[in-house]
């Protein structure tokens, strides 16, 4: 018949056997209902192979793969009457055909595994097999067995040689997963401890070149037999995933999935950035973001990586935020917030970042953020001025040359005494350890003007007895430098400036921050500086006139024109006019302006209606009218309708909140959100939890949140002169987001690591 006819192929037949829409029906409901952890085990059992979903069928196979034949040895096998006696399955049988033979408790049979799941399907053309679908059980004519198998190109020969070779894929499949979980556990670890290692091309197992990454793959191995055995046995796929693009790979996928996660959390929240700009030791426009939001009433701050700006303007860098706002799926809309790490490029009134922002978005109000070091800021924007910038650099170079002198400790005790001694047990002057930045270099400029006469005789030591040349040359010219009234005049100046700033910097920096205090320090700052300015000049160089007569250090003529050193030039003002005007005015002036763009008016009077919602002594500081008006600042976050039914939750608010025990004793607005959320008075005071929101989200300090800068600057001294651009800002993430990194699955990690790009062992998880 098979002359006039063409035989159907094997899915037809079986899927020509049902109406159309049985098969239908029946094709979804397999592909649906499968289960492939609940595979039944026993092959009389089974559904024939050809009744799978072609959807599911590979993924049965590799199951039925994967689990070997079904050879349950230690079963007590019946005996039935076979001619004319007692036969039974005889389990040696397992031991001459261990790869294909299977028994069937249930049937009482034998079956082949590989033509189960490989050999085409006849139907019952051409007699069938009993090894497939009835199972064997002439337990009398063991022969049968052996003619199973058959010749070279027997079907069972040739469905054996397709089920042997993706039992090696399968195979390899489960080494290949076992590495990479390998490399995944061991960067996660180094990830952690922030110890990442630069791998270079030749780094490799047995390689003179081994780095933290592949010592610690080495010990695990050499712990495990198991991992162990694959390395030896399949050594190119162990150099592959020891790789240093490998480490680089599974590196970006932590940071992805870390990233992903954060967004997730952000969701369709307010949310402020928080901008710092790395420029310690990378040449390249670097900007450190960290999004701030809530999150059931807790202040959530993350770290999302670095932005890489073309140059150092303003709209570069907005260009460089916009394009990460796209990347992760953050929109312009959403921002309530924005603070710096205090660049004065990105400060500056005219044309600055912060302008730029709020064109686009007026009410990403722009607040001095607590956390940062006031001080540092303001020193940094006084190095702008030359003989500013001079003084500081002379007080570096002696601590450094100081310090890497050791003989000097000696010369300083003799000389100082209990002075010197406490300022060299605290290593004040010689390392400002244990201080803000700010702070450090306050306390150097005081400890050179204290121990001045040591200092001195400390370098002509060292100009004199120095070990090198080099050593010698730097304490002559820098006794130059000291020795001189610029120097001086500089000195003093600056030790009465920061002394004005130097309180307020630390007591903004406090955790849970009095903002009224705050804003109150700020204004007595600037009046403090104005009358200085005012009325401190005489006070100042009669300090000066002092210390240069008791040191023996040439004063000019205040009357005499000023001559700038090595600049041929026509004096054309006297030298009283440059010290008073070009430099003590200029730098006050220059801290004033600075203080005046990081607390504006509009800055100060939204903090202070921020302020009237601390709960702390019974909601003592609580005015409706600064709530009111602090909604009145968000006019797309609160309609007129919405402020008058705000004003009625204020009240209701107020009343309930002070005779409640459950908002007793509270700190801050931070644990004020909390409680709401927790006793759900979220949703009944929905509008004061929204004020709630927009006021946290503001980049202060009052909530004790921890920043993620400090964490990002301490990758930055082990990373950054050793690796590229990705890879430090993907171990930046990891790093500083611990919580989130602990928490992603290997598995997670894995899918995302293969789905980046093909690779030589490319096998789906």
């Amino acid at each position: 018949m098979e002359r006039y006819f063409k035989r159907k192929s094997s899915d037809e037949s079986v899927e020509s056997s049902l109406p159309p829409k049985e098969n239908d029906k029946s094709s979804k409901h397999a592909c649906v209902e499968i289960n492939l952890e609940d595979l039944p085990v026993d092959p009389g059992l089974r559904t024939r192979i050809w009744d799978y979903h072609p959807n599911v069928r590979e993924q049965v196979r590799r199951v039925y793969i994967q689990k070997g034949p079904f050879q349950p040895r230690d079963h007590d096998f019946p005996h039935k009457n076979i001619g004319g006696g007692p036969r039974r399955f005889i389990p040696a049988w397992f031991d001459e055909f261990p790869t294909w033979l299977e028994y069937s408790i249930a049937k009482d049979a034998a079956y082949c595994l590989c033509c189960y799941l490989f050999k085409p399907n006849t139907g019952e053309q051409a007699g069938g097999d009993c090894f497939i679908s009835k199972g064997f059980s002439n337990w009398k004519k063991k022969e049968r067995l052996q003619g199973h198998v058959g010749g070279c190109n027997s079907a069972h020969n040739q469905a054996w040689r397709t089920y042997d070779g993706l039992l090696k894929q399968n195979q390899a499949r489960r080494e290949y997963k076992t590495l990479l979980g390998l490399s995944i556990v061991c960067m996660r670890f180094l990830l952690h401890q922030g110890l990442i290692y630069c791998g270079d091309d030749d780094e490799y197992e047995g390689s003179n070149n081994e780095g933290v990454f592949l010592g610690l793959w080495n010990f695990q191995c050499g712990r495990h037999e198991e991992l162990k055995a694959i390395t030896l046995r399949n050594p190119p796929l162990s150099l592959k995933l020891t790789s240093p693009d490998t480490q680089k790979d599974i590196i970006t996928a932590f940071s992805m999935e870390i990233i992903n996660a954060i967004a997730k959390d952000i969701g369709d929240s307010y949310f402020s950035i928080l901008i710092d700009e790395l420029h310690e030791k990378s040449p390249m426009n670097q900007l450190a973001i960290v999004i701030r939001f809530v999150d059931k009433g807790h202040v959530i701050e993350r770290f999302l990586g670095i932005v890489q700006a073309t140059d150092n303007t303003a709209v570069s860098r907005k260009v460089a935020i916009d394009d990460f706002f796209s990347t992760h799926g953050l929109s312009m809309s959403k921002l309530r917030g924005q603070g710096y790490g205090g660049t004065s490029n990105m400060l500056g009134e005219l044309n600055s970042l912060k302008t730029l922002i709020m064109k686009e978005n007026e009410y990403a109000y722009y607040v001095h953020c607590f956390a940062h070091d006031l001080h540092s800021t303001l020193i940094g924007v006084a190095k702008d001025h030359f003989e500013i910038f001079g003084l500081f650099t002379s007080v570096a170079n002696l601590v450094n040359i100081v310090g890497a002198f050791v003989e000097c400790r000696d010369t300083l005790q003799k000389k100082h005494g209990a002075l010197v001694s406490e300022a060299l047990n605290t290593s004040d002057l010689l390392s400002g350890q244990g201080l803000n930045e700010g702070s450090s270099k306050f306390k150097n400029l005081t400890s050179v003007l204290t121990m001045f006469s040591s200092v001195i005789d400390v370098l002509e030591v060292i100009a004199d007895f120095g070990s090198k040349t080099e050593q010698k040359c730097k304490a002559e010219v820098l006794l130059g430098s000291l020795w001189s009234f610029d120097c001086i005049f500089s000195l003093h100046m600056m030790i009465n400036v920061l002394g004005i700033t130097d309180a307020l910097s630390q007591a903004l920096q406090k955790k849970d921050q009095d903002i009224v205090n705050a804003i109150n320090l700020v204004r007595r700052c600037k009046e403090e500086l104005k009358m200085m300015k005012e009325s401190g000049w005489d006070s100042l160089l009669n300090q000066v006139f002092s210390f240069c007569d008791k040191h023996q250090i040439k004063v000019p003529n205040m009357n005499d024109m000023f001559q700038t050193i090595g600049i041929k030039k026509p004096p054309v003002v006297t030298n009283m006019h440059h010290y008073r005007v070009d430099v003590f005015c200029n730098v006050i002036d220059m801290q004033l302006q600075e203080l005046n763009i990081r607390f504006a008016e509009l800055n100060t009077e939204l903090l202070l209606c921020v302020a009237c919602l601390n709960p702390s002594d019974s909601f003592s500081a609580f005015d409706k009218k600064n709530l009111i008006r602090l909604a009145q600042y968000y006019p797309n976050d609160f309609s007129a309708l919405d402020l008058m039914i705000l004003e009625d939750q204020l009240k209701m608010y107020i009343m309930a909140l002070r005779s409640s025990i459950e908002f007793s004793g509270l700190n801050g607005i931070a644990d004020l959100a909390q409680k709401m959320v927790e006793t759900k008075k979220d949703s009944v005071y929905s509008l004061v939890y929204l004020l709630l929101t927009l006021a946290l989200i503001l980049p202060v300090a009052t909530p004790t949140v921890e920043r993620a800068f400090c964490a990002a600057r301490i990758v930055t001294n082990r990373l950054l002169d050793q690796m590229e651009d990705q890879r430090t800002d993907d171990s930046w993430i990891a790093y500083i987001e611990k919580d989130i990194l602990d928490s992603i699955e290997n598995e997670i990690v894995m899918q995302r690591f293969q789905n980046m790009k093909t690779r030589p062992w490319q096998i789906s998880l």
